[in-house]
Parts: C-alpha cells; structure tokens; sequence
C-alpha cells in the first residue's frame, strides 16, 4: 500500500511523518525504514527505525529513487514500512514524474506487502488525478 502525506511547506507534514514512523516502529514485527535526503531526523525519529540518507548513495530521480526502494525490499524481507521524507528534493522532477512513479511503488509494495509512505510538499489539488487509484492520502 502505498500513502501520500501532502501539503504545502510550512503545514506540518515532517511532524506527521516522525509520528507515523514512530508508531510504526511500536506497532511493527519487522523493520521500519525512514529515507531523507540529509540527516535532519536523526534525534527525533526513535533509534528503532532505520534512518537512510539518499545523499551517501548518490540517489536522484523517480527511477533511481524505485531502484533504491526494491532494493530495500529486496535485502531485508522483514521490512514493514518505508516512510520517504522530501520525495522533491530527492526527486527533482516534482509532479511531472509523481504518478508513474506512484503506479510503479504500488506494485513493488503490493508485491512486497510493505506500507509506503510519501512526503509530498504539495497541495493536494495539484496532484494527478490517476494518483487517486493507487493510493491512500493521510
């Protein structure tokens, strides 16, 4: 299942995506992975989730960023949720790229029965309507 966290910068959304990665983590049998570009969430996400920076492995577009996800998925089955913090500023694309890529993680999530989570810094009217098909909004 994949899940989108959209707003505006400024409404939020970085405070719901630590919350939603700390419950995850008390509510897990498995491992929960949080993705940023940068290493701003190090003190307030709990030291039970695994934090990754994209900026050590050079990751940069919507294809590398679905590489980077099946190979999380690949190397550790146990995975149960993936939670990505700034899918804009990994992926500077934006919107022109975001519901191909959406479609794409669906299957990979489906397929691995991982919950995948999106911060995504913009309004939700301005998304894709095909997005709507293959995902939740938080």
């Amino acid at each position: 299942m994949v899940t989108l966290l959209t707003g505006k910068k400024g409404s939020g959304k970085t405070k719901k995506l630590i919350q939603i990665a700390n419950e995850a983590v008390a509510a897990s049998s498995g491992n929960v992975v949080v993705v940023e570009k940068g290493s701003k969430l190090t003190y307030d996400v709990t030291h039970k989730a695994r934090l990754i920076d994209t900026d050590h492995y050079n990751v940069s577009g919507y294809e590398m960023l679905f590489g980077f996800l099946s190979g999380i998925c690949a190397g550790n089955y146990d995975v149960t949720d993936i939670l990505v913090d700034g899918t804009f500023k990994i992926c500077p694309e934006g919107i022109d790229g975001l519901e191909a890529f959406v479609k794409k993680v669906s299957a990979l999530a489906d397929d691995t029965e991982t919950k995948i989570t999106f911060l995504i810094s913009a309004a939700e009217e301005d998304l894709p309507v095909g997005i709507n098909a293959v995902c939740e909004k938080v």
